[in-house]
């Protein structure tokens, strides 16, 4: 989740995400794109949530 993200914020989600079940989770980040992390690269045995660039160039796309 986009942590820093100003909805992250408004929803009050620091003090309630750790009680949340995984369905509540997903269906507040289906509700609300400005949740996720950007960008998103999701590859066959990857995931990379944020620009992290050594973490980008390790993968040498």
């Amino acid at each position: 989740m986009n942590t820093n993200g100003k909805k992250y914020k408004e929803l009050g989600l620091k003090d309630t995400i750790d009680t949340m079940s995984d369905d509540e989770l997903f269906g507040i980040i289906a509700g609300d794109g400005m949740l996720i992390k950007r960008p998103l690269l999701v590859g066959e045995d990857y995931v990379l949530m944020g620009f992290k660039i050594k973490e980008w160039e390790a993968l040498e796309l």
